[in-house]
């Protein structure tokens, strides 16, 4: 088990949900400040204005923002009984301390509270971003049903389309269609034409390989509805996975040589895998992106989102060869993966400023960043990195709105009369 993930769970024994009785009012309602009403710095607040002042305009995007609940206020949402349960003290922790992390005072109100929060941190942001929200389908058994045993949490399509739907000028909508579900493909088509442009997979927990042939007619209803993939790639640690060998980036080969347009999440920057080039041989996974990255026949389709590469759990190695790879920049996307920023564990300015990435100054005014609005200091943490030897950072192109992100979604009931008839509706 990762030691920073031991720590965190200790840490959530600390950071308990508050009763309904001792819920405040905003908690109540579901209001969430973004942040305190003490002002930043000058010193943060430069740091700030710095890590926008380039950016010419363009609204800053983070194609990796998660979406949580337990299914309150009809939303849909499914929560495996485990994440509330003290029978399964690991799972209650794990949940607790993300839920906690990401603004929620009270369990009945949970999906709207961090709804809200999420909402106001996004508001706080000089320029508001767009935030691509990301759904998440369950496991599917060989027979193609729901598999609710081995699966930790649902968030359906039709939640996060309400969402976007709700607040357009703030949330782009990410599907997520396993291939295994028999109505994959109508979903695809349902999903097309309410303007969804990315599908959403996380292999290690759903369960599926992506070189799985049997997926073809899936890809090709892709390609067909110009919808772009987004798959995690490497070790999953956060979400319970039955099979880390289906993050190995080499898997998503199939996809691309139909013609898929594939966005690597986390740039494979954790764990190691089957080489598939050199049988019987470990790589790691993150030099398994580098050399799919480097595949000519992929330039143009193959892409890489930066989501908690920061984090201090993962390689700053990995973070030197991404900030001094200048000819894959225009191939990176940002990302935060939220709620994990906000989860205070994971995210510690002193080790980048250790190891050469930041100043003492640029630590200390991050680290008050952070209290104020952790969405906030993820992007600006990564528009200050610096390589520790040749001063290299991230252009301003990796984090402003990207082609595959764009929504214009009609106004329309997210159920559409194509949708009715899946089970459990999208």
């Amino acid at each position: 088990m990762h030691a920073g993930i031991v720590l965190a769970a200790l840490t959530a024994l600390f950071i308990p949900f508050v009763s309904q009785a001792q819920a405040t009012p905003a908690a109540r309602t579901g209001e969430s400040p973004a942040r305190s009403a003490k002002p930043l710095s000058p010193g943060a607040q430069a740091l700030v204005d710095r890590a926008f002042a380039d950016l010419d305009g363009r609204r800053p995007l983070d194609c990796h923002v998660h979406i949580l609940g337990l299914g309150t206020g009809g939303t849909g949402v499914y929560a495996s009984p485990a994440l509330r349960s003290w029978l399964r003290p690991w799972s209650r922790l794990k949940a607790d301390m993300v839920l906690s992390a990401s603004g929620v005072k009270d369990p009945a109100l949970a999906d709207q509270q961090y709804v809200a929060r999420l909402l106001a941190l996004a508001r706080d942001f000089p320029v508001e971003p767009r935030l691509a929200v990301l759904a998440f389908d369950c496991r599917y058994t060989p027979g193609g049903e729901r598999d609710f045993a081995r699966t930790e949490f649902r968030i359906p399509d039709g939640y996060v389309l309400d969402l976007a739907r709700s607040h357009p000028d703030t949330f782009v909508p990410v599907a997520s269609v396993h291939p295994s579900d028999p109505h994959a493909l109508a979903r695809l088509e349902s999903l097309a034409a309410q303007g969804v442009r990315v599908i959403k997979w996380l292999p290690n927990s759903q369960g599926m390989d992506p070189s799985d042939p049997g997926f073809d007619p899936f890809y090709r209803a892709m390609i067909r509805h110009g919808m772009a993939l987004l798959c995690h790639t490497g070790h999953e640690a956060s979400v319970a996975s039955t099979d880390q060998r289906l993050g190995n980036p080499l898997l998503l080969r199939r996809p691309l040589d139909l013609g898929v347009t594939v966005i690597m999440a986390h740039a494979g920057n954790r764990g190691t895998s089957e080489d598939l080039d050199n049988p019987g041989r470990r790589a790691r996974n993150f030099d398994l992106f580098l050399r799919m990255m480097d595949d000519p026949r992929y330039t143009g389709r193959l892409y890489g989102d930066i989501s908690m590469l920061a984090q201090t759990a993962r390689s700053t190695g990995d973070l030197k060869i991404l900030l001094e790879r200048a000819d894959l920049h225009p191939r990176l996307i940002n990302g935060s993966d939220y709620p994990l920023p906000a989860v205070d564990i994971f995210m510690q300015p002193r080790v980048l400023w250790l190891a050469g990435f930041l100043t003492d100054r640029e630590r200390r005014q991050l680290g008050e960043i952070y209290r104020a609005n952790p969405l906030l200091f993820d992007f600006v943490l990564k528009r200050t990195l610096r390589h520790p030897k040749t001063g290299a950072r991230f252009p301003a192109s990796v984090f402003v709105e990207h082609a595959a992100f764009i929504w214009r979604g009609a106004p329309e009931p997210a159920v559409t009369p194509a949708a009715a008839n899946f089970p459990g509706g999208l």
